[in-house]
């Protein structure tokens, strides 16, 4: 899937992963600091935080094939190896949204066995985790945003020296 309706399927994708990633890591902050918010979204996050690890290497395929097809433009080179780090944000956020639901599986017992391995009753490791929660939404966001511009600058850079 390469075009979508006529135009390019990054353009439509990149706006996927744009609401989605941060979206994920504002709940993995919530739900790993919020016991009610951890309740009711932990499980619906750990979801959306592997639907976006998915959405991400389709999108940048996407944006591969129309790099391919533009112009060499060293904006567009730029954006593209930025965009290849957006993969490790979301995996973070996934990875530990994972954890934030496992963690209230097994403090609410729904797991196959009684045993439980990510200590859901210590107060340490939920604050260490929620730790770890700012600090990785913190950069997701951040490097979500500094794709973003790189890819704003170069699909607009022509379009504003001309404006002048």
């Amino acid at each position: 899937m390469q075009t979508v309706n006529g135009l390019p399927a990054h353009v439509l994708l990149v706006h996927a992963i744009v609401v989605l990633l941060p979206l994920s890591a504002a709940l993995l902050v919530l739900t790993a600091f919020w016991p009610a918010v951890r309740r009711r979204l932990a499980g619906p996050n750990a979801f959306l935080g592997v639907l976006v690890v998915i959405l991400v290497p389709i999108t940048t395929s996407a944006g591969e094939w129309l790099e391919h097809r533009l112009a060499p433009n060293a904006l567009i080179h730029r954006h593209a190896e930025l965009g290849d780090t957006a993969i490790y944000a979301a995996i973070a956020v996934a990875a530990l949204a994972l954890i934030v639901w496992w963690r209230q599986r097994e403090a609410n017992g729904n797991t196959p066995t009684k045993r439980t391995y990510l200590a859901p009753t210590s107060g340490r490791v939920t604050a260490a985790v929620g730790l770890v929660a700012i600090i990785v939404s913190g950069a997701a966001v951040y490097d979500i945003i500094r794709i973003g511009d790189s890819g704003a600058k170069a699909s607009w850079s022509d379009w504003a020296q001309r404006s002048q």
